[in-house]
């Protein structure tokens, strides 16, 4: 069916259920301003009227002029006429008279030709269009516009027919190839604009790095790439518009710009950064987890014939460390850091290899991070106590959109440390068993999120261990598992985070799955992540998350789809998340969900009944950990403790040679063992099928 354009068409003209014959002619440019229309194919008047057949021929001039003319004047049409065009259901076709403005790429439409100098009654840019045959009925064709509206026309015959078709295509594709050509002018003119900063010496009362030249050339930068992601979606969507048997080919594309390309990408790479000033105070920005820190073609020595270490959760503590980081301030050094590293950066560039300054880091471990997103442990043990599937996939469904405000504290996008292949991070939680019933059973006494619940006695809770190890740098995969043996449950997740710059953010995809298995009742839910994104990196950053997951459960047939919807570019709220709950085999919606994962959800389900969960009021089990001097040389607190110190100090000076020293260390080790040809084996995590799981999981020695 068709848009707003065709919504118009109503009535007038005389409804016709078949094609009319059609008047279209060609006009010669003579001396019109589209005099140069003959070059680009447009057939002569006189050829046009022996395919139009009948109908008196337009003069130079006649046609009023296009809404994108200017001061009044007028174009010569490159071909007009009459088309059947389809409108609705109800008045199905009608006779239209048709008038195809190459020079300013549009397809207008009038009620009649006596109706063409008024304004037309719809519009069509043919800017990348996709102009296609049909067989639905005789002599038709379709129109694509890049923007999603859809002409179906029908000729007189197949002559006149091919007349349009032919004529569209060369339009469509003429301003495609002038689209490609601005693009390639305004990159021209922006790179000699970064040119003309990076020209300017280096000191003085204008250099190359004053804050408003930077920031100059870092929105240049990312307005010409967002234009070129703009292009391409606009491209997408024709080729998900138009039909199997006529899919755009590579002379059809809307763009034939292929985003800028610089050097810059290779001063990235090569350390130029290294010559800018270090910042030495506060944080003032920093992105999300991903693998876009510090480049660590580094890796720590194996240990020979090593196995898993024996982690004793008796030695565990409370984990009172303060993770609260600093608002961000306006430190006009670290600003400038952060503007030559954005004005250098290409649109969809991979941030792997990209150097980022020390003070963005967040006091973590991105290994800890992962941990954190398991802070309400006594939602993830209520699910055994479903009494039905049902039951328990929907507590699944409410563990999971509650365990993300946790793991993202703040409001601020931070940046973990970026694991180093082998680095590991251990803990557990103590859960007391009142704690955990089903939500189906009466609710257990509130607690406030400022408090700790803690059984005063071991033997009254549920001991959930958590084990997570870094085992690939390229790509950067981590790997988690936790299990309760009491409940039988158990979780495995690999996950590998590629980013990419997006212009004035930063996009994190969360590649991988988990599996959730309930031994006890034979169950396993598989389920994937959702993507995240680091907003406005220029002034005060912002964490959202985004994208569709899956949860699913074979055996029972229940399914789960979860959506973190990101804000709208105007309007709309924030951290809006929306789920629904399927019987698969009965197509029956058991449950639905909405609200912000880090804040209020409301959960409806089929039996009319509904419930409200504030995340900011559930109560945060702590994890319980051994101290620095009991811990390994590459568990993460013990591993990345010196660059801690220094970034709680504050002294950004200190914390950057510390990183440097590990990963200087960790690039001995690597070449020592590409010297003895010695693989990486990981201690916890062996490789199976496309993923990796646990070396001694649950489900195999129980």
């Amino acid at each position: 069916m068709e848009r707003a354009a065709q919504s118009t068409d109503g009535g007038g003209g005389g409804g016709s259920n078949s094609s009319s014959r059609s008047s279209s002619r060609a006009t010669s440019a003579g001396s019109s301003p589209s005099c140069s229309l003959a070059g680009r194919g447009v057939a002569s008047r006189s050829g046009a009227a022996g395919l139009g057949g009948g109908g008196s021929r337009s003069s130079p001039g006649s046609v009023a002029a296009s809404p994108s003319g200017g001061g009044g004047r007028r174009r010569e049409p490159a071909l007009e006429g009459v088309l059947s065009k389809y409108t609705n259901l109800l008045q199905g076709w009608q006779s239209r008279y048709f008038v195809l403005d190459f020079e300013a790429g549009l397809l207008q439409y009038f009620v009649n030709e006596q109706s063409k100098h008024q304004k037309p009654r719809g519009v069509l840019s043919l800017s990348g269009a996709i102009v296609s045959l049909s067989d639905e009925a005789p002599h038709m064709l379709v129109v694509y516009s890049a923007n999603g509206e859809m002409y179906k026309l029908r000729a007189a015959d197949s002559k006149e027919k091919q007349l349009w078709v032919t004529q569209l295509r060369a339009c469509a594709k003429y301003h495609m190839e002038m689209s490609s050509k601005m693009m390639n002018q305004v990159e021209g003119q922006q790179k000699n604009l970064v040119h003309a900063i990076e020209s300017l010496p280096g000191s003085g009362p204008l250099t190359a790095l004053d804050q408003d030249l930077l920031l100059l050339k870092a929105t240049s930068a990312a307005t010409l790439s967002c234009l070129g992601e703009c292009l391409s979606l606009l491209q997408q969507s024709v080729r998900q518009a138009a039909p199997p048997s006529h899919k755009p080919g590579a002379s059809e594309t809307i763009l034939g710009w292929h985003g800028p390309t610089s050097h810059s990408t290779d001063q990235l790479k090569n350390g130029t950064l290294g010559s800018l000033p270090s910042a030495s105070a506060n944080i003032t920005w920093a992105i999300l987890p991903n693998s876009a820190e510090e480049e660590h073609n580094s890796q720590p020595e194996p240990e020979p014939d090593s196995g898993p270490e024996l982690v004793l959760s008796e030695e565990e503590q409370s984990d009172n460390e303060d993770k609260g980081e600093v608002e961000p301030g306006a430190m006009e050094d670290q600003r400038s850091v952060i503007l030559h590293l954005i004005s250098q950066l290409k649109l969809g560039m991979d941030l792997t290899k990209v150097v980022l300054p020390t003070f963005i880091l967040e006091k973590r471990s991105l290994l800890e991070m992962y941990a954190d997103f398991m802070a309400h442990p006594d939602l993830l043990l209520a699910i055994t106590a479903g009494a039905t599937p049902e039951e328990r996939v929907i507590s699944f469904v409410e563990y999971y959109l509650t365990a993300f405000h946790e793991g993202r504290k703040g409001t601020l996008a931070k940046k973990p440390y970026n694991p180093i292949i082998g680095e590991t991070f251990h803990c557990s939680w103590e859960v007391p068993k009142d704690r955990v019933k089903s939500k189906w059973t009466s609710p257990h006494p509130p607690i406030s999120a400022h408090e700790h619940p803690m059984a005063d006695d071991p033997s009254k809770s549920y001991k959930l261990r958590f084990v997570a190890e870094q085992v690939s740098h390229h790509p950067p995969i981590s790997c988690f598992y936790c299990e309760c043996k009491e409940k039988r449950l158990c979780v495995n997740t690999h996950v590998w985070t590629k980013s990419k710059f997006m212009g004035m953010s930063v996009g994190v995809s969360m590649i991988g799955e988990g599996v959730l298995r309930l031994l006890d009742h034979g169950e396993e839910y598989v389920f994937t992540l959702p993507s995240a994104y680091a907003r406005s990196i220029l002034t005060v950053p912002w964490v959202e998350l985004g994208g569709k997951v899956n949860i699913s459960c074979a055996k029972t047939g229940y399914s789960a789809t979860v959506t973190f919807h990101t804000k709208p570019f105007y309007g709309g709220k924030v951290h809006r998340v929306t789920a629904e709950v399927k019987h698969n085999p009965t197509n029956t919606i058991v449950c639905k969900a909405h609200g912000e994962w880090n804040g209020t959800l409301e959960f409806t389900y089929s039996n009319g009944e509904t419930k409200v969960i504030d995340t900011t009021t559930l109560p945060v089990y702590p994890k319980k950990l051994r101290p620095l001097e009991k811990q390994g040389p590459m568990e993460s607190r013990n591993l990345w403790q010196e660059v801690t110190h220094y970034l709680r100090l504050g002294d950004i000076d200190a914390a950057t040679e510390q990183k440097r020293r590990l990963e200087e260390r960790q690039r001995v080790e690597e070449r020592k063992r590409e010297t003895l040809r010695t693989p990486w084996r990981p201690k916890y995590f062996i490789p199976e099928g496309d993923g990796w799981v646990y070396f001694n999981p649950l489900w195999k020695t129980h």
